[in-house]
């Protein structure tokens, strides 16, 4: 694990050039999330032709994480696995920056298309957080800017609830400012955790906040707490679930997308390595852990509910294996 803000890690795909395309597009935002979404699906199909699976990347700043994965399935299709996550700046929620060949970018997406008809995909997203006790309803919003909560300036009221003055930034509420949104039974059975996490990325001079999926208004708001052994617990729950859905099958590599606020940075009592060993120690053959690349940022996707979704607050993996 590594968290300065400048650190590089490489990992290498090689084969036919069939087997592997990427499609970018400059600018992907809250506003025009399912449009540019779909031209990155559109752009990898006319390239290279429909993928076995995708791994999706995005700025985590200012995003519409269900209007991107709609507008992905829209042309691929729901069956298609999206993986990946949103990228972010040490929980500051300012600006994040992607480089693509010799441009850097704010707002930048890219779409990679993995084709070898020989690899599967397994993905899975855990978190460890429960309820506080605390509710909030949106009153306004408009796709994922959410102006009011119970009637009342959103930011103004999400501080409140967690006794930091309405002056505080971002930064000043992750984690204890994650919000969960209630899973139906099936899901959270199926997840080990009865909602799903939200995180807060930006607030707006006027009271808003931004979301990084839509806030429809009616959506209530729990705000969550962490719960470290339940964290482990749950990892250990996510390791055997993974064992199990690849069996004797060959991985071919791991992508790992983590919550930055699962690091060195807020973890109380848990060092990251004790989480990475807790995650490579099962995957390993004869003690060798596989090609394995994983990021921090700002929200993971993961399938749930035998659907593509979008997680906050978790450790997701995505194994890639010959099925």
């Amino acid at each position: 694990a590594n968290e300065s803000m400048r650190a590089l890690a490489v990992m290498m795909a090689w084969g036919h050039a069939q087997e592997c395309g990427m499609a970018v597009v400059d600018r992907l935002d809250g506003a025009n999330a399912r449009d540019a979404a779909a031209q990155l699906a559109r752009d990898l199909v006319a390239s290279h032709g429909t993928p076995q699976f995708v791994m999706f990347l995005a700025s985590g700043i200012d995003v519409d994480c269900d209007e991107s994965i709609a507008g992905i399935e829209s042309v691929l299709g729901q069956d298609v696995t999206i993986f990946g996550g949103t990228s972010a700046d040490n929980m500051k929620g300012i600006a994040s920056f992607q480089f693509i060949d010799d441009a850097v970018h704010e707002h930048a997406a890219a779409l990679v298309g993995f084709y070898d008809r020989s690899l599967a995909v397994y993905t899975q997203a855990s978190h460890g957080f429960v309820p506080s006790g605390v509710e909030m309803t949106v009153t306004r919003a408009t796709g994922n800017r959410v102006q009011e909560l119970d009637g009342q300036p959103a930011w103004k009221v999400f501080t409140q609830h967690l006794g930091l003055p309405v002056h505080a930034q971002p930064g000043d509420t992750i984690p204890p400012g994650a919000v969960g949104v209630a899973l139906g039974r099936g899901e959270a059975d199926e997840y080990g955790d009865s909602h799903l996490l939200r995180v807060i990325t930006r607030c707006l001079p006027d009271g808003t906040f931004l979301m990084p999926v839509t806030a429809p208004v009616g959506t209530r708001l729990a705000l969550m707490r962490r719960d470290e052994e339940r964290i482990f617990r749950n990892l250990d729950v996510m390791m055997r679930q993974v064992r199990a859905a690849i069996g004797d099958s060959r991985i071919a590599a791991v992508f790992h997308a983590d919550c930055g606020a699962r690091g060195r940075l807020t973890l109380d009592r848990v060092a990251k390595d004790e989480i990475v060993r807790a995650m490579q120690a099962p995957l390993a053959r004869d003690g060798v852990t596989p090609p394995w690349l994983g990021m921090y940022g700002f929200g993971e996707f993961a399938r749930l509910g035998g659907r593509n979704q979008f997680h906050n607050y978790t450790t997701a993996l995505y194994v890639i294996y010959r099925g």
